[in-house]
């Protein structure tokens, strides 16, 4: 079944192959950037958050973004799908871009650029007045989708993908906010993918989950980087050892060090990194 979401003016996603069937994507496949960011710069107002930032996010990968609090680690992620738009003199310098596609270019819709970058708030936020169902589907309906065949399955897809279709198929209209934290979190990233983003961004998904709640959040995302490229900001650096492929370190609004999550915490090449990693400021 097409896509009615697929926004025609940006390139297709990366094609499906071994990875959508749940096959661990191959190496010309994971070595595929989904975004690359060049000398990305952000201000608020006379405040420079973000200074020349460069690097490439691989596709179907998880990339964590770790660093102290205030170092810039939410205000990139916001910037990866111009969550920042309407704050009062917020302006950016450099080249962001997805898939080859400019998302800071004047002629491109940030409503389409959040269809293909979804996110995840540290805090879970189900709509209060909707139920479980419509949470998830509110994001198809609010883009004009009236097909009831492909609400019901999405429905039922997307609630699977968040591994939580065992535990709420029986009580589909109950109120999203009747869940627990983590099924309310888990509701939350089945509302993100039910319009089918290329990219998935976590602010700090697991802060306000129990350790029971955040191991099926981790383990979800293991499963869903298969299908998306994810980008996690998060302060626990268990966490970003456990979940990411690579890890980028942050520090006072510059990109530090970015490698592979092993080089990052076993051998990092920078002395702010291994102070960082190491416990020994943060």
């Amino acid at each position: 079944m097409a896509d009615p979401l697929r926004p025609h003016s940006f390139a297709p996603p990366v094609p499906a192959g071994p990875a959508a069937a749940g096959v661990a994507p191959d190496a010309s496949a994971a070595a595929s950037a989904a975004f690359a960011i060049k000398n990305f710069s952000l201000w608020y107002g006379n405040h420079q958050a973000l200074h020349d930032v460069t690097i490439d996010i691989p596709a179907r990968q998880v990339t964590a973004i770790i660093g102290p609090s205030g170092c810039g680690k939410s205000t990139f992620l916001r910037a990866l799908n111009r969550m920042h738009e309407l704050t009062p003199g917020v302006r950016i310098a450099g080249d962001l871009r997805l898939y080859g596609d400019n998302l800071y270019a004047a002629d491109v819709d940030p409503t389409l650029v959040r269809r293909r970058v979804g996110m995840v708030f540290q805090k879970s936020n189900p709509f209060p007045t909707m139920s479980i169902a419509e949470n998830v589907l509110c994001g198809l309906r609010l883009n004009g989708v009236t097909d009831q065949q492909l609400l019901r399955a999405r429905l039922e897809d997307s609630l699977r993908m968040a591994a939580l279709w065992d535990e709420v198929k029986d009580h589909l209209f109950r109120p999203g906010t009747s869940l627990s934290g983590g099924q309310q979190q888990r509701l939350c990233i089945a509302r993100a993918i039910a319009v089918r983003p290329e990219v998935l961004l976590l602010d700090e998904p697991c802060s306000a989950l129990d350790p029971i709640a955040t191991a099926k959040v981790e383990e979800l995302i293991h499963e869903l980087k298969s299908k998306y490229t994810i980008v996690i900001v998060t302060h626990n650096m268990q966490q970003a050892a456990r979940v990411s492929d690579r890890t980028a370190f942050f520090y006072m609004g510059k990109l530090v060090e970015y490698a592979e999550t092993r080089t990052i915490f076993m051998n990092p090449s920078n002395p702010q990194t291994e102070a960082y990693v190491s416990g020994r400021f943060g």
